[in-house]
């Protein structure tokens, strides 16, 4: 009986004590929970995947039939986004050796798809960049806040600039990512820019969604240096009917 006595004295006693010190470790806890969250969402982003998709997290782009020049055939070189201040160099991507397609292997230089059309041409370009890693934002970290109507500039090798109008921002979970809308030609000439968003998952160190501007083609504006005149190539005679031909 003493011994239980003193047991309620000394909880009696420590009790307020014993709270305070329990609220506190809670407190450096929960803070320290925090400030690691915000670390690990500065991880390495997940590829802008194409996946197929049956069905999307928002209404697809609005398209329509469209009659313009189509511009030829060239590298992109440079992006210009003037709502955002953009203004960066691009890379070019292919496909992994598993087939899905590259992205960008730094956060400051966006690439070009160069498998699909160049910017200007019939059917759906595609430029791919990162929206932040471990230091901070990347150079698609903005992308999100475009609106309809905000104008694109892509410089291409030939000299040639190409303008495009944003008509929508959707973001899509990456499980159904939209492959053909945003990779296959609808008929028109589209720009289209890919980047990571919504949620992420801190346990794989990736956004679970993309985000995708779309725009459609306005107008093309050519070299301000014409091309120099050059010689005219003597013809080659013709070839003798079964003549091999080595390039």
């Amino acid at each position: 009986m003493k011994m239980r006595g003193s047991s309620r004295s000394a909880e009696k006693h420590f009790g307020p004590t014993l709270w305070w010190v329990v609220s506190a470790v809670l407190l450096v806890v929960a803070v320290g929970s925090i400030t690691l969250g915000r670390t690990v969402h500065h991880h390495p982003l997940a590829a802008p995947v194409p996946e197929p998709a049956t069905r999307v997290t928002a209404p697809p782009a609005t398209t329509t039939t469209q009659k313009v020049p189509v511009v030829a055939h060239s590298t992109p070189v440079s992006l210009r986004v003037p709502a955002i201040a953009l203004s960066v160099d691009l890379s070019t991507l292919g496909l992994n050796p598993d087939g899905s397609v590259q992205v960008p292997d730094n956060d400051t230089e966006p690439g070009w798809f160069r498998l699909g059309p160049s910017p200007g041409q019939i059917g759906s370009a595609v430029i791919l960049g990162h929206v932040d890693t471990y230091q901070g934002p990347g150079i698609f970290f903005q992308l999100r806040t475009l609106v309809a109507g905000d104008q694109l500039q892509v410089t291409l090798a030939d000299g040639t600039t190409a303008s495009f109008a944003v008509s929508s921002v959707v973001q899509y979970t990456k499980t159904l990512f939209p492959a053909d809308l945003v990779y296959t030609s609808h008929g028109t000439s589209e720009l289209n820019l890919v980047t990571c968003g919504g949620a992420f998952d801190s346990t794989t160190g990736h956004y679970l969604s993309n985000v995708v501007v779309y725009s459609s083609f306005v107008s093309a504006t050519p070299p301000t240096t014409p091309p120099t005149t050059a010689t005219p190539a003597t013809v080659p005679p013709p070839l003798a009917t079964g003549a091999a031909v080595t390039i």
